[in-house]
């Protein structure tokens, strides 16, 4: 489908009257499906869906039409939507007395609890009737889990300007237009500009500037006060699919990405994508992303996940529909993949987020946290991660004198846990754990549990401390001497806030 036979969005606010009218949001389709047919739709089950919706009702009709993506009689399209003026901007075409959709039109719930509508290629729902399935080069996807993981890690505080970098259906342009005064969107796809046209006035939101080009080429020297994307990551030996593959050699996309960010950026602004990373033979790869963070910036880098190489090739080779073609030839695409990944020397792939922030005190000083957690954490993590770059500040400018004097408070929702032995009269170790944002556990000796439980704002750190060490029989200024260092743990993974800051 080309640009031109793609929907016009003039007459959007007469479609989403209808859909609003009919209950299509995400409540009504949870209400209608079920909570197990709504699950299987998300594993691309469409079958309990399509049992679900066989009355007459104009949600029953949408469903169909637009997630499950089947014709529909001409007169349940006519009791459910404006349906001349759908056929006439070309949101479905009718074909004798059926209609049928031409694009994926998808509820979603805003973080608000906003009704809004992500609009794609059909069949490329992530997650949707069709799956990811095998594409052709040019179509643009819909709303999956990286989307919606970009979306819940990015800082959420007003901003004069915001940049979406790869926006494809405009997930994240929807997103910032709740909270940026002007938003730019690019693409190096020209239809996926189309689409996020669609999806923002549909949902009812403020139009972006759309632009396209490839990286940040579209917006010259301007700079932003948020950037995000969610870039073609993929790395693969060739650019098969535009919407994953950048075309750049290894992760060399990503590292440009995040390195000419910092230009971009204006001063305490957030930059933050999802990437992929390689793990190879004789180099640590904290080392290789510490080399990607651009000057006068501060970073956060979490590894998700890693694979080798086979468990990498593999997911991406699913993900076109290689491992439906030809035997021979699906052998032939493996082998490319493992002789991409042999030359450069890569053993196997990372997964994870990025998030620069651009400060003044960053440029002699950076703070560039590097870290694997694959564990649960708790969406959408927007303010830990403003907290985090807090605390580092804090971190900084603070001497362990300093550290000492100042006053700690037990950061909300953490727990203390003691393991050992059924009976024993004393714990094996302790632990700390937070129930909320990243949910970290971390192990502390005997001291660090009675510090962090004393810890309400009244008094210093060095106090507690020497009441400590009247306690437990040991040296006050050997204990003052070592423990610092076990504080920094504390507040860096936030487990206590600064009394000024909780």
């Amino acid at each position: 489908m080309s640009t031109t036979s793609l929907p016009a969005p003039d007459r959007s606010p007469r479609l989403r009257e209808a859909l609003l009218a009919a209950a299509f949001t995400a409540d009504g389709l949870l209400d209608l499906l079920g909570a197990p047919a709504y699950a299987a739709l998300a594993r691309s089950e469409t079958v309990p869906a399509l049992r679900a919706t066989r009355g007459d009702a104009p949600l029953d009709t949408l469903v169909r039409l637009f997630l499950l993506q089947r014709p529909v009689p001409y007169e349940r399209a006519r009791a459910a939507l404006p349906l001349a003026e759908c056929i006439e901007d070309g949101w479905v075409v009718q074909e004798d007395d059926e209609v049928r959709a031409t694009v994926d039109v998808r509820p979603y719930s805003g973080p608000e609890d906003q009704d809004w509508f992500i609009v794609s290629d059909l069949g490329c729902a992530v997650g949707g009737a069709g799956g990811i399935g095998s594409h052709e080069e040019g179509v643009v996807l819909g709303v999956g889990g990286a989307s919606t993981t970009l979306a819940g890690i990015t800082v959420r505080k007003p901003v004069a300007s915001a940049l979406d970098l790869g926006t494809g259906s405009g997930i994240q342009a929807l997103h910032a237009s709740q909270h940026a005064t002007r938003v730019t969107a690019t693409d190096l796809n020209p239809r996926a500009l189309v689409f996020t046209r669609l999806t923002l006035a549909l949902s009812g939101a403020t139009p972006s500037d759309l632009r396209e080009g490839s990286l940040f080429e579209p917006v010259g020297t301007e700079t932003y006060d948020l950037i995000v994307s969610n870039p073609p990551f993929v790395i693969s030996p060739g650019a098969r699919l535009t919407y994953r593959d950048g075309g750049m050699g290894g992760d060399e996309l990503c590292r440009t990405l995040v390195q000419q960010a910092g230009d971009r950026l204006n001063e305490g602004g957030y930059a933050h994508f999802l990437a992929n990373w390689q793990h190879v033979d004789g180099e640590e790869w904290q080392d290789r992303l510490r080399s990607w963070v651009p000057r006068g910036c501060d970073a956060w880098i979490v590894q998700r996940e890693m694979q080798d190489i086979t468990q990498y090739a593999e997911l991406w080779l699913r993900d076109s529909g290689d491992h439906r073609t030809d035997p021979t030839q699906y052998a032939a695409r493996y082998n490319a993949w493992l002789d991409e990944f042999e030359a450069r020397k890569t053993k196997g792939v990372g997964f994870g987020w990025i998030t620069l922030r651009k400060s003044r005190s960053s440029a002699e000083d950076p703070s560039i946290v590097i870290e694997e957690w694959p564990h649960p954490v708790e969406q959408p993590l927007g303010e830990a991660v403003e907290a985090h770059f807090a605390r580092q500040d804090y971190l900084r400018t603070h001497d362990d004198a300093a550290l000492l004097a100042d006053h700690f408070t037990l950061a909300p929702e953490v727990m203390q846990e003691q393991v050992g032995l059924p009976g024993a009269e004393d714990p094996e170790h302790v632990v700390l754990r937070q129930n909320r944002g990243m949910r970290r556990a971390t192990k502390v000796d005997a001291v660090g549990a009675g510090f962090a439980g004393v810890c309400d704002g009244t008094l210093p750190a060095g106090r507690i401390l020497d009441a400590i060490a009247q306690l437990m029989n040991e040296d006050p200024v050997l204990l003052r001497d070592r423990t610092p260092q076990a504080i920094r743990l504390l507040v860096g993974e936030g487990f206590l806030e600064p009394a000024g800051q909780a």
